[in-house]
């Protein structure tokens, strides 16, 4: 965006938002999901994941488990998630889905790498069960930015293969790419990739500094100055093609223009159940805990439909990047 400090240069002024900018408006109810973590195998080894470790100190849940913790589930929303680690390494996997559609289940998301729906088979066989939706992920425009980030030798091909099996046989593909210093200067062809595979709408989620991704802090976490302009460029990429296109972890003053572009406000309330933990409403901890305001949000006209970064990225290089934004006054007006 114009107007953005370099890292190391201070904002003195706010900085204008034209009026035919739209800014994202809170939904007066989120609808709820729950998002079921069944475990945490993984067959990719991402530098930029924020479950870290957690495969080598959480065993995989149980059928029967499982099983209980979607009957609860079903009381809280109608909206399921099923991730890991990588769900698709479970071998109960349509059980399990076949089980959620049993109870009245109306989404049923797979978050996943995507790899495994490479296999026909095997996609048709959890359509079948009644997964509603996928959500992999794809983090390059090519095979050598994506597999060096996944550490999985032959990922993208197996990742993009997946996604044009989902879209031919027309169900949504809800795909993820989280932006990293591998990527940054690639989110332009990202997109127009993206929009070659014919997904139902892509997100670019900035890189959250937890678990590995945490301790690789400064090989993948880039400043938001750096992918200002690539992100600007892979935005209006969706637009042309009328292809929903969002980010997360970014706030709005470093969007700017694309302010509308930001999910969070119209997030669903997600309740999380966790390895050993749940979390009842991540917005919540979004807003309290994940995510921080500076002196710039103090001035600034978004503060009330912004988040903010998440905290590890302005406790390790400050708030010199972010500027308050101003909306355009009345004439007279303060």
């Amino acid at each position: 965006m114009e107007g953005l400090p370099r890292p190391g240069e201070r904002a003195t002024v706010r900085v204008e938002l034209p009026p035919e900018v739209s800014v994202p408006t809170p939904l007066r109810v989120n609808p709820r999901r729950v998002d079921i973590k069944t475990g945490f195998q993984c067959n990719n080894r991402c530098t930029f994941c924020v479950q870290g470790d957690k495969r080598l100190e959480h065993a995989d849940k149980t059928t029967a488990e499982l099983f209980t913790i979607l009957e609860d589930a079903r009381g809280h929303a109608d909206q399921l998630v099923l991730t890991g680690g990588e769900v698709t390494l479970r071998q109960d996997l349509p059980e399990l889905v076949a089980h959620a559609r049993g109870l009245g289940f109306r989404v049923i998301q797979l978050q996943t790498n995507g790899r495994a729906l490479s296999v026909a088979r095997v996609l048709d066989r959890l359509i079948a069960a009644g997964v509603t939706e996928v959500a992999p992920a794809l983090h390059g425009p090519t095979p050598e930015i994506h597999d060096a980030q996944t550490r999985a030798p032959g990922s993208f091909k197996q990742t993009v293969r997946g996604i044009r099996n989902a879209t031919a046989r027309g169900i949504p593909v809800i795909l993820n790419s989280v932006i990293t210093r591998a990527n940054a200067a690639h989110l332009e062809a990202m997109a127009r990739l993206f929009v070659a595979l014919k997904v139902t709408q892509f997100q670019l989620a900035f890189v959250h500094a937890l678990g590995t991704a945490g301790a690789n802090f400064d090989a993948v976490v880039p400043r938001f100055t750096d992918i200002a302009p690539q992100l600007r460029l892979a935005l209006a990429v969706g637009r042309a093609a009328r292809i929903p296109a969002w980010t997360e972890g970014i706030p709005l003053c470093v969007l700017g223009n694309d302010a509308g572009h930001a999910a969070e406000p119209t997030m669903p309330r997600l309740r999380i159940v966790d390895a050993t933990w749940i979390i009842e409403d991540y917005t919540v901890v979004r807003h309290e805990e994940a995510k921080l305001k500076g002196p710039p949000c103090e001035a600034c006209d978004l503060a009330p439909v912004c988040e903010g970064p998440w905290r590890e990225y302005p406790e390790r290089f400050g708030w010199d990047e972010l500027v308050a934004v101003r909306r355009p006054r009345k004439p007279g007006s303060l």
